[in-house]
């Protein structure tokens, strides 16, 4: 899942940053609401976390709010705030958020919040970005977040985080190319400047992975571009 955290920089951001990389996630990174709003209608997301723990944060927030709450690929909103009252989370849900939190949180509620929301969205994935041939693959294909691991019926394959992240990004645009670039703020988005030759290392490692597997995946280099996912049926990739 890409998330785009807002909150300007301290210990606590920090903390929730690590722990949605840990679960697997893509993680986009704005100090400020202003410039989470420019991150967001220039790239798509399915969740966006905006954090007003800081004094004053409050009221950039809920200006925020309706702008992050109407952006077309129509991405989840968790607001997190200091201890309000009640009256003041039924404001920012009317605002736009889909769940508001104050303190004390919980990371795993939270996580879970944001899970469960994405579930009922259904088609939400696909309004950010994958395509009619993605989602026919996604419906045979799935990838576990909570194990790491790419499933296909009865079948399960282990990953790293790096590989699940870039193999996520590459399934969500199935049998179209994906550029090199996307894949490098996707998988490797805690850096500002990757080689080149990490997005080769994983896809290599990705192909002896499923050639063992599952042999009816592949990942198909694009001459000058980047790479492209694609599946073929079960009955010609037989396994000998």
């Amino acid at each position: 899942m890409r998330i785009l955290l807002v909150s300007q920089p301290h210990a606590e951001a920090a903390w929730l940053h690590k722990a949605f990389q840990e679960s697997a996630h893509s993680l986009q990174r704005a100090d400020d609401h202003r410039d989470g709003i420019f991150l967001a209608t220039h790239e798509p997301f399915d969740a966006i976390v905006a954090l007003a723990t800081e004094p004053g944060a409050h009221a950039s927030l809920m200006s925020a709010l309706p702008s992050f709450a109407t952006l077309p690929n129509g991405p989840i909103v968790i607001a997190i705030v200091r201890s309000v009252g009640t009256q003041d989370r039924v404001h920012m849900l009317r605002m736009g958020a889909d769940a508001c939190f104050s303190h004390p949180w919980s990371f795993i509620e939270i996580h879970e919040r944001i899970m469960a929301l994405y579930r009922a969205a259904g088609t939400r994935g696909a309004a950010a970005g994958a395509s009619a041939d993605a989602s026919s693959l996604q419906a045979s294909l799935g990838l576990d977040a909570a194990t790491r691991e790419l499933v296909d019926g009865d079948e399960r394959l282990p990953l790293t985080r790096r590989e699940y992240q870039l193999l996520e990004c590459l399934l969500r645009q199935a049998n179209t190319p994906v550029p090199r670039e996307q894949l490098m703020r996707y998988a490797w988005s805690e850096k500002d400047d990757v080689d080149p030759a990490s997005v080769n290392l994983v896809v290599s490692r990705l192909r002896r992975k499923l050639a063992r597997l599952f042999p009816h995946v592949h990942i198909e280099t694009v001459s000058r571009f980047g790479y492209q996912l694609s599946v073929v049926a079960r009955r010609i990739a037989s396994r000998t």
